[in-house]
């Protein structure tokens, strides 16, 4: 998952927000996502070429103002289509997160979803193909796997 391909062609690492001690998503547009060995492109609006998003090992609650943010940071946020959410306190999978249609890894691993239902809200990710929950408290649940 080291890099992607955007709608005009050209490639990216992923954007990278792990461990910055982010508590909402307006703070991610506060901070500057980590240097790769690859230098993230920008278009002429300093908006980022990439198609993947780290936000793993923060501290999210929830992710009001998603879809705003990712306006504001990505050249083509519809193309994301890797999104690592692990290791925050997330409580449920927000709904934005099916608005993007090119979803096909979603790391939502150690947070906080209680209820397998939550996981139901995916169902409409045509091309999601690799999902994590482990570490969440539905793994108690019958029928989690």
């Amino acid at each position: 998952m080291s890099k992607r391909i955007d709608s005009n062609g050209m490639q990216g690492p992923p954007i990278d927000f792990a461990f910055k001690c982010i508590n909402s998503m307006e703070d991610v547009l506060q901070e500057d996502s980590r240097e790769g060995p690859r230098p993230i492109k920008r278009d002429g609006d300093g908006k980022l070429h990439s198609q993947a998003l780290r936000l793993n090992n923060n501290t999210l609650t929830d992710l009001r103002g998603f879809e705003e943010v990712m306006e504001k940071l990505l050249n083509d946020p519809s193309h994301l289509c890797w999104i690592d959410l692990s290791f925050n306190y997330l409580p449920n999978i927000d709904p934005v997160l099916t608005t993007y249609c090119h979803l096909s890894v979603l790391n939502l691993h150690g947070n906080s979803i209680c209820q397998l239902t939550e996981v139901d809200k995916l169902a409409t990710l045509p091309k999601l193909k690799s999902l994590t929950l482990h570490g969440n408290p539905i793994e108690v649940e019958k029928g989690y796997r």
